[in-house]
């Protein structure tokens, strides 16, 4: 275990944000991880993938890059338990999950980041949410060094939301993640229309796991750049959810604007569509800006933006989309 000191940080979050750190270290296994929190006094940072984050300053701070790996998979007779330590990158989780024939996060491919950092935002795309197949994760309390199993129950799920993001907050550190898929009779999600179409497209009349995935990798790269080539973290806000009476007021002077059913009394709009309407796709913000294809990616333009000019870009933004639409964006990266 190796601690650094005054660390970039360029390559560990998928911004490309080039911010120090003031001090840093890469913990492997569970037990250096212990043993740094029992011996360490400074306040902690704690990264995986760097996916899910914006970095508006320098960290002052002992940053903690979890990289730690392992997949285990037990079989039962119709379905499997799979657990991954949280440092696994998650993508290529998914497809280790697609070659064995376990079914139930292919709708989930490339999606950047690690599994540690998966239940905190309850990620989700294509008609699909971690919460859909999660069992438990383990983690460990920073202060107090003690394990705790969090089952799906404890983790109270929300939109893009977790107990991990309200009331543990920066409390505990998951280790490792459980999920249970199926091994036989896959319930395939192709309800979204993108994906239905891409398979049209491949004359896929009968999809696998694997044609499903590859449909939505296809899809999301027509839309969403390449972190290692242009800087982003994927969708930057939430998809905002309003009651019924609101939306049915947008739609005077928005009749096109589209939605989706939440429950009896709110809809969900897609945020991307109120920021192309709003004039924004394309928009060009100092060395940050938003992606021409994807209204919902802001982008690290020049390679040299600062994590305050790509924020200041998303304030302009929430500031314009209350005005034209009354609804409050929220943003979906964790900024720091």
């Amino acid at each position: 275990m190796n601690i650094q000191q005054n660390v970039s940080l360029k390559k560990y979050n998928t911004f490309g944000i080039d911010v120090k750190a003031t001090q840093f270290v890469s913990i492997n296994n569970e037990k250096d991880l212990l043993q740094l929190l029992k011996e360490n006094t400074a306040p902690l940072f704690v990264i995986s993938g760097g996916s899910n984050m914006l970095l508006t300053k320098a960290i002052d701070a002992l940053v903690v890059h979890i990289n730690t790996l392992g997949i285990v998979v037990k079989r039962f007779d119709d379905y499997a338990l799979v657990t991954a330590k949280a440092g696994e990158n998650w993508h290529e989780f998914v497809q280790f999950c697609i070659q064995e024939n376990l079914g139930g996060l292919e709708n989930l491919s490339l999606i950047p980041g690690c599994v540690g950092s998966a239940p905190i935002q309850n990620i989700g795309a294509y008609g699909v949410e971690l919460k859909d197949c999660f069992v438990s994760c383990k983690a460990i309390h920073r202060e107090t060094f003690q394990e705790r199993l969090f089952v799906k129950e404890d983790c109270q799920f929300g939109y893009r939301n977790s107990i991990f993001k309200k009331e543990v907050k920066d409390q505990y550190i998951i280790t490792e993640v459980t999920f249970k898929l199926t091994i036989k009779n896959h319930r395939l999600n192709t309800s979204y229309g993108a994906i239905e179409d891409q398979l049209a497209k491949k004359n896929v009349v009968t999809p696998t796991l694997k044609d499903v995935a590859q449909a939505v990798i296809a899809i999301r790269k027509s839309k969403l750049p390449d972190p290692n080539v242009l800087g982003n973290s994927g969708s930057f806000f939430k998809n905002p959810i309003i009651p019924k009476n609101q939306y049915s007021e947008l739609l005077k002077k928005f009749p096109n604007a589209p939605h989706y059913p939440v429950s009896d009394n709110l809809v969900k709009v897609p945020a991307g569509w109120l920021i192309d309407q709003a004039g924004f796709k394309g928009y060009v913000y100092k060395n940050a800006g938003v992606h021409d294809r994807q209204a919902l990616v802001l982008i690290n333009k020049t390679g040299k933006a600062s994590g305050a000019e790509i924020w200041e870009l998303a304030k302009l933004i929430q500031k314009k989309i209350k005005s034209l639409y009354g609804i409050d964006l929220e943003a979906e990266v964790n900024v720091f």
